[in-house]
């Protein structure tokens, strides 16, 4: 089966943030993520981590400054400036971190310049981190209205187009269902540009048990294709996240 991550953001709420390594390590997960490390003192999130012994597998680039870029940078025309500074302090978050992945997030956007812009950032920033994992992730327009990067085949132009080693696709489940309807499908088609993997039930983006996402199925998938990386958690707990994590055995 999968090594699983959990998302320490919308899991364990019911601790503090620093506290939830421990948390998640106590109920079975190798890893975790954390979507936006920028609130918390880094060296108390490095502590937790170090106290649990699990690696931080993914965070997200900040969101940006005002309301119009809450969604991320990457692909609004004439953001660029502020999508470097962006960059450049999730790179000094991931390297004390040892975040092993940063999500790019391409922000509220859409058309041809945006889609240029989200080329020529993409390319910028692999070029400044040569050693650091990028991932980009297609996010479902239902549940975030705008987004420039919210289909598949769209995400494989991209990639093909900046030919990073360093970037790849994040593959969400959960918004692969919502875009496609055909979870593994999508996997089929796309999988083999993941680098990264979450989960959540459809519909609700509860626990990845139940609902119209054959889990079961999508896990000996990822298993008989040979994916090495993580699945991550990314689901809003129906109650405490103790008692929904049946889903893990």
């Amino acid at each position: 089966m999968p090594r699983f991550a959990a998302n320490i953001t919308m899991l364990f709420q019911e601790l503090p943030l620093c506290a939830r390594p421990m948390a998640a390590r106590k109920a079975g997960f190798e890893a975790v993520e954390l979507l936006f490390p920028y609130d918390e003192p880094v060296y108390r999130i490095r502590e937790g981590l170090a106290q649990a012994g699990l690696p931080l597998v993914l965070i997200n680039t900040p969101l940006g400054r005002d309301a119009a870029a809450r969604r991320g940078l990457a692909a609004v025309p004439g953001a660029e400036d502020d999508f470097a500074e962006a960059f450049r302090r999730a790179l000094r978050v991931a390297k004390v971190l040892g975040a092993g992945h940063i999500h790019i997030m391409a922000g509220l956007a859409e058309g041809p310049e945006a889609r240029d812009r989200f080329i020529r950032n993409l390319a910028w920033a692999t070029a400044t981190a040569p050693d650091q994992s990028l991932t980009i992730e297609p996010i479902n327009p239902h549940d975030m209205p705008g987004y420039f990067l919210n289909d598949f085949d769209l995400a494989a132009e991209v990639l093909d187009t900046v030919g990073a080693p360093n970037l790849a696709l994040q593959f969400d489940a959960y918004h692969a269902q919502r875009i496609t309807g055909d979870v593994a499908g999508t996997w089929a088609a796309h999988g083999h540009r993941a680098a990264h993997v979450q989960v959540a039930g459809y519909p609700g983006r509860h626990e990845p048990e139940g609902g119209e996402i054959d889990y079961p199925a999508f896990f000996a998938q990822l298993e008989s294709e040979g994916y090495a990386g993580f699945v991550s958690g990314e689901y809003n707990p129906a109650g405490r996240t103790d008692d929904g994590l049946g889903w893990l055995a």
